[in-house]
């Protein structure tokens, strides 16, 4: 897994209509999202990720997501599926409706790198 520092994509714009109409009044992830921005960056990983191989799902929405799973207790498999298929979660990882998110075995390799690089 390799990382390149992009910068955060803005939230695509049926995202945006769509999660405003879901959720008129917000919720903990859209709030998130509208307060904070891109509460992580890609960049803040560097050390903790391969600079060789294949490209990695974003550090930035990783972290973003640990929060989140660990704000509504779930598992791994729930924050991965949440991520497939929650119009609010969605919004604030800036995705795009369609994403198919990615599998829920990143999220447990993506701790060991911050602790195997002392970011825990």
């Amino acid at each position: 897994m390799s990382m390149r520092p992009l910068p955060v994509p803005q939230i695509p714009v049926e995202t945006v209509v769509v999660a405003r109409a879901a959720f008129p009044d917000g919720c903990l992830a859209i709030r998130l999202r509208d307060e904070l921005g891109p509460v992580f960056q890609n960049a803040d990983f560097v050390a903790a990720l391969a600079n060789r191989g294949g490209p990695s799902t974003s550090p930035g929405m990783l972290a973003l997501v640990s929060v989140l799973q660990f704000a509504e207790r779930l598992t791994d498999r729930q924050a991965a599926d949440a991520v497939r298929g929650r119009i609010d979660w969605k919004f604030a990882l800036g995705l795009a409706l369609a994403d198919p998110g990615f599998d829920f075995t990143v999220l447990s390799q993506f701790r060991d790198r911050l602790i195997a690089a002392g970011m825990e």
